[in-house]
């Protein structure tokens, strides 16, 4: 059995326990790949894929030693901030972590543009006496990194619980009748709303009841015409008839 452990970000890694479970919320010392991390517990026991075990539970000078790494990370950040800015290079840094060792440290940062930051590894070793590895985020990683508002007015869902991003279509905002006009249907990552998947499938089966745009119907009234628009939330459609003029009819309606 493994519990899910958060550590920076919303994003879930699972560790495997003996023994009795830690309890929610409670911070405890887990072995990663890159070494001995602290991280908080933020779900019951489940079976999941492990990344690695809890160690033990968090002490006073775990946390405080855990403490001090992150202003030692934040160090660095700045540290490197500077010098991407001293050498024109376009990449923005999002956070460093360094292990409970104080010996490796990921440096997550995304670009606009291919960078190549590796060269900075060996200044950053001499420098901090640390092995270094840097981890390239995409526009949604970033979001994730940094938190925003969403459109609704709420902070970003992948800032708070969204544990994975789901392939987003153009197709999706087509369904929901949506304007697809980009600044009204992408996120502060500037990528399509992770949020117009919650509610496609309900669109789907609605718009099985409904024609295509389009498609040649007939009303049991005798009106025939083209599909002009789909409503599928109102269960109605918009013929246009011969004549030219435009009408709204329901799904019951239609022959």
């Amino acid at each position: 059995m493994t519990v899910g452990v958060r550590f920076r970000t919303p994003l879930l890694r699972y560790f495997r326990f003996q023994g009795e479970p830690p309890p929610l919320e409670a911070y405890v010392v887990v072995r990663t790949g890159r070494g001995l991390e602290v991280g908080r517990v933020r779900t019951p026991p489940r079976k999941a894929k492990e990344e690695g075990e809890v160690v033990r539970l968090a002490t006073k000078e775990d946390l405080d030693k855990a403490a001090r790494l992150r202003a030692r990370a934040e160090e660095v950040g700045f540290y490197l901030r500077a010098r991407l800015k001293e050498e024109g290079i376009s990449a923005k840094i999002l956070g460093c972590d360094l292990t409970l060792d104080g010996r490796h440290l990921s440096v997550h940062y995304a670009a606009a543009e291919r960078v190549n930051l590796r060269r900075f590894s060996r200044e950053l070793s001499q420098r901090y006496g640390v092995r270094v590895e840097f981890v390239a985020e995409g526009p949604r990683e970033e979001a994730r990194y940094l938190g925003a508002l969403g459109a609704c007015g709420m902070e970003s869902c992948c800032s708070t619980w969204l544990q994975g991003f789901a392939q987003v279509s153009i197709k999706l905002a087509r369904d929901q009748q949506l304007p697809l006009n980009p600044e009204k249907i992408s996120g502060p990552c500037g990528r399509l709303l992770c949020c117009l998947t919650y509610e496609h499938p309900v669109y789907q089966e609605l718009l099985k009841e409904l024609p295509k745009k389009n498609a040649r119907v007939c009303t049991k009234a005798g009106l025939c015409g083209k599909v002009q628009k789909v409503n599928p939330l109102k269960g109605t459609v918009e013929l246009l008839l011969e004549e030219g003029k435009t009408v709204e009819v329901d799904k019951e309606d239609l022959a």
